[in-house]
């Protein structure tokens, strides 16, 4: 991969890009739902999947580092939306070599699984991107216009370039969206061990908030962002996730965060410390979209364009690593990682 350089330190990136300010990704996902509700929805809904739990056990960080792997995995997010081009193609190209370690015998199915599989990247990619959305609708401004949403997962399939998922997998419509998900709730298994990997999640003041904080702080973000997170999910994922709740609750979460997040997100300087206490390492990314500081080149560039400049897909790498997976018969054929993971959640 023959990528320049990575993220900038400094206040401004090098370039819009893949989305920019007239994209509507930057619009939703840099709204302060995505922080800790989106992402925390989407987390917990993907353990469901079997595949997706087996890696998560087989690494162990989660549950070992919480903060580490939430800090992390925001920053992984944040790159892709709104990370200058050679920090994006940087960023999937060590999620690829990651993952790429992550392949082994699901215990519940008796199935081998893979990170890097298209269908398992669908149902992980999916997930985020209709659980920050769903979740921006209903803590934070409301439905998107119809020209909007269209643009929204059109955004979607061109996010999924970074990934080894097939851009034409992705629906373009909300009930394309909902078709998917039906299709893949019989692959959905409520295990025990998902079902306390869901608990664990949901106990977010572990995952979000720095350890200095007071318990009756951090209590009270738990009470209350776990039952807005269950608000939002649907009855049958409740049963499968052992999570229910009365429809009275859902109402009262809903009623006590939607003005806090409206709030937070009334002020910059709020947002960007919040930000700060709850995922250091995304603030370097996000800091220039939330002030309006342009790039030092105020363009944005397609997937195709970078990777014609750049050197192979995650896509055509996935493609050459089971071709050399077939031809060795042993292990991935990528050195060690010289740095942490980037994304342990998911």
């Amino acid at each position: 991969m023959g990528v320049v350089r990575s993220m900038r330190k400094d206040a401004q990136h090098a370039d819009y890009g893949f989305f920019g300010p007239d994209s509507v990704t930057w619009k939703v996902w840099s709204y302060p739902t995505s922080l800790a509700l989106g992402f925390l929805r989407a987390v917990v809904v993907e353990e469901l999947d079997p595949f997706l739990l087996a890696s998560v056990e087989q690494s162990g960080q989660v549950v070992a580092r919480p903060r580490l792997r939430y800090d992390r995995t925001m920053q992984y997010f944040a790159t892709i939306k709104f990370g200058d081009t050679a920090s994006v193609l940087a960023a999937a190209d060590t999620l690829m070599k990651i993952h790429a370690r992550a392949v082994g015998t699901d215990p519940v199915t008796g199935r081998q699984y893979d990170a890097n599989d298209p269908d398992s990247q669908l149902w992980i990619h999916l997930t985020a991107w209709h659980s920050i959305l769903y979740t921006y609708e209903v803590f934070g401004p409301g439905k998107l216009s119809a020209a909007e949403e269209e643009q929204y997962w059109e955004e979607c399939a061109r996010a999924a370039e970074f990934q080894t998922i097939d851009p034409a997998d992705v629906p373009r419509t909300r009930a394309g969206i909902r078709a998917y998900f039906e299709s893949y709730r019989p692959r959905l298994i409520a295990s025990e061990n998902a079902q306390r990997m869901m608990d664990f999640l949901l106990d977010a003041d572990a995952i979000v908030l720095p350890p200095e904080l007071p318990s009756p702080v951090r209590r009270l973000f738990t009470w209350v962002t776990r039952r807005a997170v269950v608000a939002t999910l649907p009855r049958w994922m409740r049963r499968l996730g052992g999570t229910p709740q009365p429809k009275v609750v859902d109402a009262l979460a809903v009623a006590i965060t939607r003005p806090v997040i409206r709030l937070v997100a009334a002020s910059t300087t709020v947002q960007l410390a919040v930000l700060r206490a709850a995922s250091p390492r995304t603030v370097p990314v996000i800091e220039p979209v939330l002030r309006g500081t342009p790039p030092a080149l105020p363009i944005v560039t397609t997937p195709a364009e970078a990777y014609a400049a750049h050197g192979p897909t995650p896509r055509q790498q996935y493609e050459a690593l089971l071709e050399a997976r077939a031809r060795r018969q042993g292990p991935a054929p990528y050195p060690p990682a010289h740095r942490e993971p980037l994304l342990d959640f998911a």
